[in-house]
């Protein structure tokens, strides 16, 4: 019993100081990964290099680093690297197999790295859906929608689809319809429409705005009014146009025809 005890209490010696060296290499490599991190990310916010290559670079520096530690730890523990390596490579080769979709994925945010179709902070629509890109990692594009909800899209779906950048140009063309009815002063209403375009400073003079009929229609005379605005007051002077309307049509004895209601079957 007491040789049995010694083997034992030796091999706990032996192998948990391993173990516990191990875990501690871990641990510290760990948080120095994290702080090497950081300093690469500060070094390229500082170079001004554009945020969305610096996301996705601080992930493959920050998970580079996580294999080398992993491979540390298990050095210490007394286990040959070398040929865990092999074995991982041949593991690596079945999972990778298995995870194709992951793997584009990777591959997939490369492309977007190199290509740019947008960059953090633009307003997009990425696969049918419509926010503001707040992270690119390696697996995935992050947005956030105007209601302050987020979506997660997999890298592979976003360069696999159309991709609309509402922020690459500086500015945006907006197209409003409002109705008249064909009673009503068609010339005084264009007139109106024109006028109250001029008085916001926010429309862009040039291109010019337009106001046009667009369409004689069943019930009414559609008049299209279109103007250029930076990205940034596109909706503050949709609304505050529509309005404006509203509020001068009436004023000035300028109908709006509703459309007809369908009857009602009993």
């Amino acid at each position: 019993m007491d040789l049995s005890w010694t083997v034992v209490v030796n091999f706990v010696t032996l192998y948990g100081v391993k173990v516990l060296a191990s875990l501690l290499i871990f641990w510290v490599g760990k948080k120095i990964a994290s702080l090497l991190t950081a300093i690469v990310v500060k070094g390229m916010r500082k170079s001004k290099i554009d945020e969305t290559v610096t996301s996705f670079f601080s992930n493959v520096v920050y998970f580079g680093l996580l294999v080398v530690i992993i491979l540390a730890a298990l050095s210490n523990l007394g286990i040959n690297t070398t040929s865990f390596l092999a074995v991982l490579g041949t593991a690596g080769l079945a999972i990778g197999l298995a995870l194709q979709g992951t793997l584009s994925n990777v591959g997939a945010g490369i492309l977007l790295v190199f290509f740019r179709p947008f960059k953090i902070g633009h307003s997009v629509q990425i696969a049918g859906e419509n926010g503001t890109v707040e992270e690119l990692n390696l697996f995935s594009v992050v947005l956030k929608t105007a209601d302050n909800k987020q979506i997660i899209i997999p890298n592979s779906a976003v360069i696999g689809k159309n991709i609309t950048n509402f922020s690459a140009k500086p500015t945006s063309r907006i197209d409003l319809v409002f109705n008249i009815g064909y009673e009503d002063d068609l010339r005084l209403a264009k007139e109106t429409l024109q006028s109250l375009i001029e008085a916001e400073d926010k429309v862009l003079k040039e291109p010019a705005p337009l106001v046009a009929v667009s369409e004689l229609a069943q019930t009414c005379v559609k008049l299209t009014v279109r103007f250029w605005v930076q990205n940034e007051d596109a909706a503050a002077v949709s609304f505050s146009l529509t309005e404006k309307v509203k509020l001068t049509f009436d004023e000035k004895k300028i109908s709006i025809p509703h459309p007809p209601l369908n009857p009602q079957t009993y």
